[in-house]
């Protein structure tokens, strides 16, 4: 089984202009995927950032800094406009890992799943900080390059670079993942 993480596909991320102008794409491309892994009986699960505006999930930049982000039920912790959400599955974190603080690990565990494809943002955050942890605890991972972008493009090449190598993950695209599904339960 293959499970479909689509991570921090929020409004808060897509503040910034580097993201804003991949917004578009990166949703079209999230939503051929949730598409494609509904079709094929795979599970999917939305993961977001949301924080308690009294400090007590911050991370510590946040805490250096004063400054929080992406507070429980405010506008930047909705899904961004388009991505075809539904009825899915989702799971708050207050880390870059998805795999922190959370039932994640169950998760995948309760449905069987030994891969999971990754997309949403940021590529060099969360997304590599998620694939670094589920190497660590024997899942295998795929980029959905399609369905990723970054506000920082030369460090999601080398945390790509260095993530796919040591840890062979490879990075495909939405066309050969979808390709994938259906000889993969």
């Amino acid at each position: 089984m293959i499970a479909l993480l689509v991570i921090d596909m929020q409004n808060a991320f897509f503040e910034t202009p580097e993201l804003a102008e991949q917004q578009d794409r990166v949703v079209s491309e999230c939503n051929r995927l949730l598409e494609g892994f509904a079709k094929a009986g795979h599970a999917a699960l939305l993961v977001g950032t949301e924080h308690e505006r009294d400090k007590s999930t911050w991370t510590l930049s946040m805490l250096d800094d004063d400054q929080g982000f992406i507070f429980r039920g405010s506008a930047q912790a909705q899904s961004v406009p388009g991505l075809a959400k539904g009825d899915l599955p989702q799971l708050n974190k207050t880390r870059d890992s998805a795999f922190v603080g959370t039932n994640l690990l169950s998760r995948l565990r309760n449905w069987g799943a030994d891969e999971v494809v990754l997309a949403g943002v940021s590529t060099h955050n969360c997304i590599a900080q998620t694939a670094a942890d589920a190497f660590a605890h024997n899942i295998r991972v795929t980029y959905g390059k399609d369905a990723m972008a970054s506000e920082a493009d030369q460090d999601a090449a080398d945390m790509l670079r260095i993530l796919s190598t040591t840890y062979r993950q490879p990075i495909q695209s939405t066309e050969e993942i979808l390709a994938r599904l259906d000889g993969a339960k």
